[in-house]
């Protein structure tokens, strides 16, 4: 019976994010009521409260659910096989990317930033900032990994170069959810370009087989 109560409430849980995401890209942050994300998910507004403190609590929830969902994809960009170590880095910043607009328009992942910024020390912001840390962490193990494959000097600093590479291509989706004309193949571009110059082309995966090989 405890199994199946949880199951319920993950399901409850999960329901009530899908509405929330919904009705916020369709509505708006401010505009958006409890009450009709509630009668969306088919709960009652006290449930609502049983999982969610707040509006800024359930826009938590829904980022949360997006970084989620791309760290699970990024672990695939981890263990596949790249021929440069740009095109390995590429992969990965695509990955979080061309998924940030699933469950979140540009004014959802603003409203998210202004209020960590506003209240750097609240659980809102300390969770905000584990969510990048994660992604932080992700970025530098792909370098890491690809330093020890030869793709990039196996002696660099893989934490300082990872957390460049984060910080930088943050800096730009920042730039993508401030500007509603920038498109993501236009965030695309420039991130590509970014990753030219943090990572710049080395000799190849198939280079260098055929080297040790002569």
């Amino acid at each position: 019976m405890a199994g199946l109560r949880e199951k319920q409430k993950a399901r409850r849980n999960r329901a009530i994010i899908q509405a929330g995401s919904a009705l916020l890209k369709q509505s708006g942050y401010e505009a958006a009521r409890i009450e009709t994300i509630a009668e969306m998910a088919e709960v009652s507004v006290g449930t609502f409260y049983n999982y969610f403190e707040s509006k800024a609590d359930l826009l938590l929830a829904i980022v949360s659910m997006e970084v989620e969902e791309v760290l699970h994809q990024g672990e695939a960009v981890l263990t596949a096989r790249f021929d440069t170590a740009a095109e390995a880095i590429r992969q990965l910043v695509f990955t979080y990317y061309d998924h940030s607009l699933v469950y979140l328009t540009k004014e959802m992942w603003r409203t998210a930033m202004s209020l960590t910024i506003r209240g750097p020390d609240t659980p809102f912001s300390r969770r905000y900032r584990a969510l990048d840390a994660a992604l932080s962490n992700q970025v530098v193990a792909l370098v890491n990994r690809l330093a020890r494959e030869g793709l990039l000097p196996r002696d660099i600093d893989s934490k300082s170069l990872g957390q460049v590479i984060f910080l930088t291509l943050n800096g730009l989706f920042v730039e993508f959810t401030t500007d509603e004309a920038m498109t993501s193949e236009e965030l695309n571009e420039k991130a590509s370009a970014c990753v030219d110059v943090l990572a710049p082309p080395a000799r190849s995966r198939a280079r260098r087989q055929a080297a040790s090989g002569a």
